[in-house]
């Protein structure tokens, strides 16, 4: 006779992700591997949607707090669309004007984010051998805005934007405020020029687009770049950055920091970087 082990509902753990595209998403194995660790029982569901506008999106929200989801993470486009949506901001994520993660607790809705936190741990590295000298962010958006006060907070002051939506950078660099020196770039070599870090804060080159957000003739051995990106791990940009000599980091540990941060919010308990490290690099090594 098999014997299953009974998992009581205290330690069942209900979350998932909402955004689009997302079936590429290593998160729910990431997740799972955490809490089986743990001892606990997790299902990580996507609920990938496509042009939610407001209404809709409450309609999502409301449904995660009523079927009993601990929280939720948010991608792309919806890490600034929930916020107006939410009961309660962290003091980071309303600095920022972007969430990432929603916790649901005692019946309200509250946004934090993880993405900045990840970028921290993920980037001190390659901040701290460069000096801590100026770097380059190409996109103003959910990600960008993470990486920019991600950045800040490890002592980058000099912090170039460049996004073709000029209202976007602008909003950007006024909720960075003093945290940095920060320049509005008129186009992606401008922000290059002394810079010592590139980081991709858009999704160009997220399959199926095969894209890079900067052209290569602009990549060389002075520069560290980095992508969050994760699918594929190496993208257009990263690939012709280390043909240029580049130090280069992957959007794995980005994916990996910023899911621990968010499995620590949902279930108040620390999981296990490397647990979920390794999960990460298993689905990556499944596709091949």
């Amino acid at each position: 006779m098999t014997h299953y082990q009974v998992i009581g509902p205290e330690r069942r753990l209900l979350t998932g992700l909402v955004g689009a595209p997302i079936k590429h998403s290593a998160t729910p194995t990431t997740h799972e591997a955490a809490a089986r660790a743990l001892g606990l029982l997790c299902h990580y569901h996507l609920i990938e949607i496509a042009g939610a506008d407001a209404p809709k999106l409450r309609a999502i929200l409301d449904s995660i707090r009523l079927i009993g989801f601990a929280g939720i993470n948010v991608t792309f486009p919806y890490k600034e669309a929930v916020l107006p949506l939410l009961d309660e901001l962290s003091p980071d994520a309303r600095a920022m004007g972007a969430v990432n993660t929603v916790v649901v607790r005692d019946g309200k809705l509250i946004g934090y984010n993880t993405d900045a936190s990840g970028m921290r741990r993920a980037a001190q590295p390659l901040v701290a051998a460069s000096g801590h000298g100026p770097v380059a962010i190409v996109g103003a958006g959910g990600v960008g805005k993470a990486c920019a006060f991600a950045l800040a907070s490890l002592g980058v002051r000099d912090i170039r934007l460049f996004d073709t939506d000029g209202a976007k950078a602008a909003a950007l660099k006024a909720s960075l405020g003093a945290r940095a020196e920060v320049t509005i770039a008129p186009s992606v070599a401008a922000a290059l020029e002394g810079a010592v870090g590139l980081f991709n804060g858009t999704p160009i080159g997220m399959l199926p687009n095969r894209d890079s957000p900067v052209p290569a003739s602009l990549l060389h051995g002075g520069l560290w770049v980095a992508d969050a990106v994760y699918s594929p791990l190496w993208t257009p940009l990263l690939i012709a950055a280390r043909a240029a000599g580049a130090r280069v980091m992957t959007g794995r540990d980005l994916a990996v920091y910023q899911g621990v941060d968010a499995f620590a919010l949902f279930s108040g308990r620390e999981p296990s970087a490397t647990v979920m490290g390794d999960a990460f690099d298993a689905v990556i090594a499944a596709r091949g």
